[in-house]
Formats: structure tokens, sequence, C-alpha cells
């Protein structure tokens, strides 16, 4: 063979030039389903092997013989899976772990179980950290209000379009998607992940959207996470329930220059100790009309 051609298969020096990506592995919330992630996957597949791990299908068969064989589908049943997933189809810790509501309790979870097989935690409109949950998503299968149910997500009424609540009403028409839904409601509801969070090793990024309406108490959750050893935590002004798509634009370059550890700041305006302070003044004053102005008058 002429030494030209041996150099293109020289595997040796290709192995020494090339490095694989960390994998990261994005896991969506309850009310979503993998293609949540739409708005992240080309930017973040720049720097890392992104994974989009789908345990949580609701007409899928696992999902239904844990269903059948009288199992509930809890976030402990999530982790298992979350847990199968990585050791079986990625092999690769450790793991860079971004989540979504519900999907943050299952990567807590599991970031708790396998401290040492994942390396940084990312962690958006957490539920399970404090205080309760409004899911309209219940109304939302009652009333077959599947707008309402969309538009409590987000801030921004726009991203409410006539194709995505025509998807989602196909979706709920589907009898084995629905009971998979209620199944998954029924199993994960009320859950709290509050007593992990101190125990969590992984530098953690923690995102909230000001104006989730899905979290009863943002406060409180941002409260809650700070009890995580490592964490850095943003509140994104006029946002709902998924940063992820909502401020995708803001979102997804905060989310790579953490996980690379070059993340060292934010703008003022993303501040939580900031949000704090304002939400703490708003609870301490009631604002109430006199005339032409208003008159503050602060509670006992």
């Amino acid at each position: 063979m002429p030494p030209d051609v041996r150099s293109w298969f020289d595997l040796s020096r290709m192995l020494d030039r090339y490095q694989r990506k960390l994998p990261l592995v994005l896991v969506n919330g309850l009310a979503e389903q993998p293609e949540s992630w739409f708005a992240s996957r080309v930017h973040l597949a720049r720097h890392f092997d992104v994974k989009v791990p789908e345990i949580l299908v609701y007409d899928g068969e696992a999902l239904h013989r844990q269903i059948q064989a009288g199992g509930t589908v809890s976030v402990d049943y999530l982790t298992d899976r979350l847990e199968e997933y990585l050791d079986g189809y990625v092999q690769r810790p450790p793991y860079h772990l971004v989540a979504s509501s519900l999907g943050c309790q299952v990567v807590v979870s599991y970031a708790v179980r396998r401290p040492e097989r994942v390396a940084r935690l990312i962690l958006i409109g957490a539920s399970g950290f404090h205080g309760g949950e409004n899911l309209p998503v219940l109304d939302g299968v009652r009333r077959s209000d599947y707008r309402a149910l969309i538009g409590s997500v987000f801030h921004n009424g726009g991203f409410v379009t006539d194709d995505l609540v025509d998807a989602f009403r196909r979706k709920f028409e589907d009898r084995r998607w629905r009971l998979g839904v209620l199944r998954t409601l029924r199993g994960t509801i009320g859950h709290s992940v509050a007593e992990l969070l101190p125990r969590i090793e992984a530098p953690t990024l923690a995102i909230w959207g000001a104006d989730d309406r899905i979290l009863s108490d943002v406060a409180g959750s941002i409260r809650a996470a700070a009890r995580i050893p490592c964490v850095f935590q943003v509140v994104i002004p006029r946002c709902g329930h998924a940063p992820q798509i909502e401020k995708a634009r803001l979102v997804n370059p905060m989310i790579s220059r953490f996980l690379r550890g070059k993340l060292r700041s934010v703008h003022p305006a993303l501040d939580a100790r900031r949000f704090l302070a304002r939400e703490s003044t708003c609870r301490d004053r009631a604002w109430m009309p006199t005339g032409a102005g208003y008159s503050v008058i602060r509670s006992s």
C-alpha cells in the first residue's frame, strides 16, 4: 500500500487527535415530551454530545407495562429508568444533566444516588423544592381546555399557537396517552426532593422564570435551592415555566457557559437576590388607591 494511502488509515494518530464531547443529557418534565428541547439541542450540540432519553413516553410500552403490573409511575421509577438508560446506552460518565420541571426531581434523585457519575447539573423551573404546584394539566384534561393548559406555561401568549393547541388536543384524545399522563400525575404529584438538596455534590445552575405560574412559590423554591452546596441561581424577568423555550437565546449560552466553567456572573437584572428582595418588599407593603395616586400601607 502506498505511504500516502497508509497515512489515511493511521488510526493511532486519529485517536490522539479525536476528543469525544462530554455527554449532556436533557430530561423533560411532566407536561413535556423530548421535543420540548427543540430550541436547545442544536446550540448545545456545538460543545456537547447531546442525549435526550425518552424515559417518560405516555403511550410507550415501558410505562404501560409498569401500569399494568400495578406499579406506580413515581419519581423513583423515573430515576431508575434514567439510570438504566445512562448505564446501558451512554456509558461515559461523568454526565452533565439538564432538566426542567418534574425532570429536575429525577436528575436530583440520580445525582444524590450516583454522585460520582454527575459532572454538573442545570435545573430549569424545578418542581418539588418548596410548596405546591398549580397543575392546569388536570383542568385542561377535564374541561378539554388545551389552550389554557399551554398558556399557563408561558408568560408570552404568542407561544400558544393553534398548531400547538391542536397537537395537544390530538395527544389527549388518545386514551392510552391520556392514561399515561394521569397515572404519572397520580404517582408524582406532591413529591418533594427538598431533603436531597443539601446532598447534591455537583456544581448546579438553577434557572427560574420570574412569572412562573406553575410553581406556587417561586421565591420559596429559590430559597430552598440555596441549600444546594454549590449553586448559582438566576431569575429571568417576563418568563414563565419553560425558560428553555421562551427565553432560549438567553438560556442556551448560559447553559453552555456554565457547563464549560465559564459562567462567572450574570446581568444584575437576572440576580436571584434582587428578585428575592423585590418579592420581600412586595409582601411587606400593600398598595391602596387614594384619589389620583396610591398610598403605601405596611402590613402588620
